[in-house]
């Protein structure tokens, strides 16, 4: 049950990314809080068994600062990879 919880905090943790940070028109809508889900998710799992009870504080704070620091850093890697790739590809697109 808690799983769930950390699932929907990651959600709303990317939707909110994705709207806060400029540049989402290069990604879809669903890219984003989907990495906050996984993220969560992931790390709530490996915290759970690194042997973090999941009704500690630790669990908690550190599953839902993953679900928002990795949102946050391909929301703002993202844009820049992909406007370089697209200018290679229109650049090899004139050569032709």
């Amino acid at each position: 049950m808690e799983l769930m919880f950390v699932a929907l905090g990651g959600v709303l943790f990317g939707a909110v990314v994705r709207y806060v940070l400029p540049g989402r028109e290069t990604s879809g809508a669903l890219l984003l809080p989907a990495v906050g889900v996984v993220a969560a998710c992931v790390t709530w799992a490996i915290l759970t068994w690194a042997g973090l009870a999941f009704d500690g504080g630790w669990i908690w704070f550190l599953s839902l600062a993953v679900a928002v620091s990795a949102p946050l850093l391909t929301a703002v890697a993202l844009p820049r990879r992909r406007k370089a790739a697209d200018a290679r590809l229109l650049a090899s697109l004139n050569q032709a």
